[in-house]
């Protein structure tokens, strides 16, 4: 079992910056592809960010290309998502997601078997 927690959601300015942070715990018998999807109120949940396990190959979704970053260091179990320039079509519940046995990413939701509880990112005018 993998525990997700995702954590650095907040209010910020439009123009600003936020990043995010996940952090895996649990036992981890081997190495998994993770990634960061959001939803909106009445909207489905949306893929934004992925990477592979060794982190060599990220893939991001592209209202957010160019402007997010995603990263990781498997020394601390920890994924990163560095968002600059935020939009007030940013706005949602960020929540990271795992996927054990596999070192590729999705941008299928229903694909990963672990996720974080959600943290709130609000984009202000």
């Amino acid at each position: 079992q993998v525990q997700l927690v995702d954590t650095g959601g907040g209010l910020v300015q439009a123009g600003g910056s936020l990043r995010l942070s996940c952090a895996a715990s649990g036992r981890t018998f081997s190495k998994y592809a993770m990634a960061w999807f959001r939803r909106a109120p009445g909207k489905e949940r949306e893929f934004v960010a992925g990477i592979t396990w060794s982190g060599d190959s990220t893939y991001y979704a592209d209202s957010v290309k160019g402007r997010f970053t995603i990263s990781r260091d498997n020394a601390k179990n920890t994924m990163y998502l560095q968002m600059n320039g935020l939009n007030s079509d940013d706005t949602a519940a960020y929540y990271c997601a795992a996927r054990i046995t596999y070192t590729v990413p999705s941008i299928s939701s229903t694909w990963y078997n672990y996720w974080g509880q959600g943290t709130q990112v609000t984009v202000s005018s």
